[in-house]
């Protein structure tokens, strides 16, 4: 799946070997609205429309398998391509609340657990605890075979707009030499939640559990605007060693969460972003267009 400023497209290897290919245009309050482009704002807003695209995205794939299954091959019959509003909301929520649960509510419940009383302490081994959560979890789900292909598109994704980047032409053979990791990656993205809530979090202390509860769920959009500035700077500014240094550790997270692809799977991610830089321009090469997978 890639997204650029206007519209998305998701190809799927479909059985019979041909990709197939679904886009939309995105419908940004962002564009409609000044207020929602400004910083740390515009984070929220874009936290918001990726994971809703991110839903659409694994719909469509899921209900592509799903038809080659129960046709056994046959053609003819369109795909649906989108979850039903019902549907989508009660995933979201679904996911949402777990990552909520796991990885804000419980490092707090299990910091004030421990007893820490110093303010400074507390928010430090709260944080600790939240990062190796968060480290241990990517960590067993990269053991699960299953996630292995799952793991070998994402980076396939990274190397098609690292290729993409670098003025290189989208051939699978030129693609693969280009590395899996990229600064806008979501993992990074979300291991700085959890490094700027350590800061922001500061500010309100050791509160009583139900206060400490709420801060850690309310403060939840202000944080990810935050680390959506943070990234979105790196994105643009790949050549300042410094940053780079600074911004390592999400980096290196991405080995966990990104595994080797083939070319047939580098195939996929180009077709997906040839398809996303045809709608944003008609000449792909006049200029560049920021894309996110």
């Amino acid at each position: 799946m890639m997204r650029g400023p206007s519209n998305w497209a998701v190809a799927v290897r479909k059985p019979d070997g041909d990709i197939a290919e679904v886009h939309q245009p995105i419908k940004s309050p962002m564009a409609r609205h000044l207020i929602f482009r400004l910083p740390v704002i515009r984070g929220v807003i874009a936290l918001g429309e990726s994971l809703a695209i991110g839903f659409r995205a694994l719909a469509i794939s899921a209900n592509y398998a799903a038809a080659a299954a129960a046709k056994e091959g046959e053609e003819g019959e369109d795909v649906a391509t989108e979850l039903t509003r019902g549907q989508l909301i009660f995933a979201f929520a679904i996911a949402i609340g777990f990552a909520v649960l796991l990885f804000k509510v419980s490092p707090a419940l299990i910091t004030d657990w421990i007893g820490i009383k110093q303010t400074g302490w507390f928010v430090l081994v709260e944080g600790g605890i939240r990062v190796t959560i968060f480290i241990l979890y990517l960590f067993l789900i990269s053991l699960f075979p299953d996630l292995r292909r799952v793991f070998q598109y994402h980076a396939a994704e990274h190397k098609a707009i690292n290729a993409y980047e670098a003025g290189e032409e989208l051939k699978p053979e030129i693609v693969q030499r280009f590395s899996l990791i990229h600064p806008r990656c979501g993992t990074a993205f979300l291991l700085w939640v959890m490094v700027i809530a350590i800061f922001v979090f500061a500010f309100f202390g050791r509160p009583v559990w139900y206060w400490l509860i709420l801060t850690r769920i309310l403060l939840l959009p202000v944080i990810a605007g935050i680390a959506y500035e943070l990234i979105r700077f790196a994105g643009k500014h790949q050549n300042n060693r410094i940053l780079m240094s600074l911004l390592a550790p999400g980096m290196w997270l991405q080995r966990l969460t990104t595994r080797e692809p083939s070319l047939d799977q580098i195939e996929v991610s180009i077709r997906a972003l040839k398809e996303v830089l045809s709608l944003e321009t008609k000449d792909p090469t006049a200029r560049k267009v920021e894309v996110m997978a």
